[in-house]
């Protein structure tokens, strides 16, 4: 893991009198598991807004898959995978329809759709799911379902957005395989969660407080530096020091 990926540089956003990013400065490595954790009100979200080319920053300098933040966000957005808790798949469509959907967006052809599509359905164990509506699925399949359309495309980086929020420790588990697998076919895998023993699984990870990053290192050296025993306790002591409120 030598390439950096995504590399920023006091890159800050402020709305009105309100600074929500606060001249953050890191970087992420090809094929790296990054997590991103903050408490709610942190900044964390804004922060990966201005990553995925959705929002502009205010101040500093970042990149991602080699593009600007500030003027290259469509190439941005053609070079990573987005997935969130709230919103990943039409749940009114197909399991094959969503696929060919969103590789469509990325232009892929149907050629290609179709043989890729049955590949993956097979690993997930979907394959005679394809022509069910995934409203009907079981959450722990939308969830697994939506990581691997998010990485349909193979991008260099895939965002995941509290992707395993609402489904139980066995599925959260399997979901992490696939993270594991993805980080081991040199997709960087850039991550938000509350799930402090999720934390674990992280390469490394960082820690917003009040819009700035106050940790940021291994999982082992974080709890080492804390004298915790596990990632909970290593969050409440940062957490402790937030003086705002959740925006």
């Amino acid at each position: 893991m030598t390439d950096t990926v995504i590399q920023t540089e006091k890159l800050t956003k402020i709305f009105g009198s309100f600074t929500a990013v606060d001249a953050i400065t890191f970087d992420v490595k090809k094929g790296e598991i990054f997590g991103f954790l903050g408490a709610n009100g942190a900044g964390k979200t804004t922060a990966m807004r201005m990553l995925c080319g959705l929002s502009v920053p205010s101040g500093g300098e970042a990149t991602v898959a080699g593009f600007s933040v500030k003027n290259q966000a469509e190439q941005i957005k053609h070079s990573i995978g987005y997935m969130s808790q709230k919103f990943s798949l039409y749940e009114d469509l197909t399991v094959y329809e969503n696929i060919r959907f969103f590789a469509g967006i990325y232009g892929i052809e149907r050629k290609t759709i179709r043989a890729r599509s049955s590949e993956m359905l097979q690993r997930l164990g979907l394959g005679d799911q394809r022509n069910t509506l995934v409203g009907s699925l079981p959450l722990g399949w939308k969830q697994k379902l939506a990581f691997s359309v998010a990485i349909f495309h193979s991008p260099r980086i895939v965002f995941l957005d509290e992707p395993t929020g609402g489904v139980d420790p066995v599925t959260r588990r399997q979901f992490w395989d696939l993270i594991y697998e993805a980080s081991d076919n040199g997709i960087t895998v850039f991550v938000t969660t509350h799930y402090m023993d999720e934390a674990e699984y992280c390469n490394r990870i960082s820690m917003m407080v009040d819009g700035a990053i106050k940790a940021l290192d291994t999982p082992a050296n974080l709890k080492s530096q804390f004298q915790a025993n596990d990632m909970d306790e290593v969050f409440y002591r940062l957490a402790r020091r937030a003086k705002r409120k959740s925006y």
